[in-house]
């Protein structure tokens, strides 16, 4: 008998395990909602184009990220909430695994636009399935 065990490409692996965060759009506004309110945002906006399909955005006044943060964030198993395996059992955020970004980015085009509180300039970056297209300083409204 022939071996027929292979292993899949990381594109199909990543789409099979975004599938077990992101199920639908509604999941990614969950995700995505949490990560604001982790950032202290205050103010939350929400904007949908075609029920989710087409369009999630989120517009926050949160924290914001540094360029390697904003970088770093959208890498498999990346978190900020989680140093050591005790920390798991003393978490206070809605989100801490590092997976709702990356599974958001495998399985769709996503574009973030980040800047450090206090900071005129950010970091946007646009990333399709899973790999990062394009990363620049741009200006923002903080």
């Amino acid at each position: 008998m022939s071996d027929i065990i292979r292993l899949l490409p990381d594109n199909v692996a990543n789409q099979i395990a975004a599938g077990e965060v992101i199920q639908r759009p509604a999941s990614a506004v969950k995700e995505l909602l949490e990560n604001a309110i982790d950032a202290q945002a205050t103010q939350i906006k929400l904007f949908l184009k075609d029920a989710g399909r087409t369009l999630v955005q989120v517009v926050d006044n949160g924290t914001g990220m540094s360029p390697t943060d904003a970088r770093l964030a959208f890498e498999r198993h990346a978190t900020s909430k989680i140093r050591t395996a005790d920390d798991l059992f003393s978490l206070h955020t809605k989100g801490f695994r590092g997976e709702a970004l990356a599974s958001i980015a495998a399985i769709a085009q996503v574009e973030l636009i980040t800047s450090e509180e206090g900071q005129e300039i950010g970091t946007a970056i646009t990333i399709e399935g899973n790999k990062i297209i394009d990363q620049y300083p741009i200006v923002t409204n903080k």
